[in-house]
């Protein structure tokens, strides 16, 4: 295993420098300068040709990537344009928002999703089945951004329910992690119910149910654990998907994450904040899926990585 795991950081090291390439291209391609925009109205050519040269942006292409990619190894994003303040501290400053919204909505997603998929399967084409999977369907269907809006004003502007703004106390996460939490919810819930289906004609669930054990005992203890390992998978990426994901929610909700602030960071060209923010989600990202793929072996004791 400590080999397997030391092989995928190995592999990941192009993962990210692909990542960077990328990110680094597509944002001095996109239309704009960061220095007009900061400078404003102020923009003289004279006092753009300075600042352009003060923060290296006169360099050729080439330069400037290796520079990036030589400091971002060393834990250095540089700083941005627009403040001059370290990259890598904006990110950290937010980051704690972020992973709160995204972990409460995991926790509504894999307790909803895999509680409704049970439900579903162990009901197989009877009316809960079929209202189950309904309310999945419409879920996938409804865009988080269109639901947080009727939500804001339903149960914030209308009823004055909860909180819709900021991100103070647990009351501003209601909202906000439930609409960033229904599409993983309702994906999760499909998944459960066509995997427990499909594990339930397996010999060895058979077998159970002949040796006389109860047909919840069967359920929870042999046909579940192994049916979760296909959804182990879709939540890791779903986990990594919102962390990246958030930006919609964020700005709905004006809580200050990452989401939002990768929002203000294209909208003023800033191409440092732009890069440290792609860099420091597909690092999560493939973290991640570098876990599911170490957890697959603590579920199902059959896996064995060589």
């Amino acid at each position: 295993m400590s080999m397997y795991i030391m092989r995928r950081l190995v592999m990941l090291v192009p993962v990210l420098l692909g990542v960077t390439l990328l990110t680094f291209a597509i944002s001095r391609a996109t239309p704009g300068d960061p220095v007009r925009a900061m400078l404003g109205v102020y923009g003289t050519p004279e006092r753009i040709a300075e600042v352009r040269r003060q923060m290296g942006l006169d360099e050729p292409i080439v330069v400037q990537y290796v520079r990036y990619v030589w400091n971002a190894a060393h834990g250095d994003l540089g700083k941005s344009i627009r403040g001059q303040t370290p990259v890598m501290q904006e990110i950290l400053d937010r980051f704690p928002s972020t992973l709160q919204l995204t972990a409460s909505a995991m926790v509504i997603a894999v307790s909803g999703g895999v509680t409704l998929g049970v439900v579903a399967a162990t009901a197989k084409n009877k009316a809960v089945d079929g209202g189950a999977m309904a309310s999945a369907l419409v879920g996938l269907s409804i865009p988080n951004f269109f639901l947080a809006i009727i939500l804001i004003i339903i149960f914030g502007v209308k009823l004055k329910w909860v909180s819709v703004t900021g991100s103070g106390s647990l009351k501003d996460l209601i909202l906000p992690s439930f609409c960033l939490a229904l599409a993983p919810l309702a994906t999760v819930a499909r998944l459960t119910r066509s995997c427990i289906l499909e594990v339930a004609r397996e010999d060895y669930v058979r077998t159970a149910r002949a040796k006389g054990l109860r047909e919840l005992i069967v359920t929870y203890r042999h046909v579940l654990r192994n049916a979760l390992i296909p959804v182990v998978t879709v939540l890791g990426l779903q986990f990594a998907a919102m962390l990246g994901g958030t930006v919609f929610i964020e700005s709905v909700f004006a809580r200050p994450g990452i989401g939002r602030f990768a929002v203000n960071a294209i909208l003023m060209r800033d191409y440092p904040q732009i890069q440290g923010i792609v860099l420091f989600v597909a690092t999560i990202y493939v973290l991640v899926n570098l876990a599911v793929d170490v957890l697959y072996a603590v579920l199902d004791p059959r896996i064995v990585y060589e």
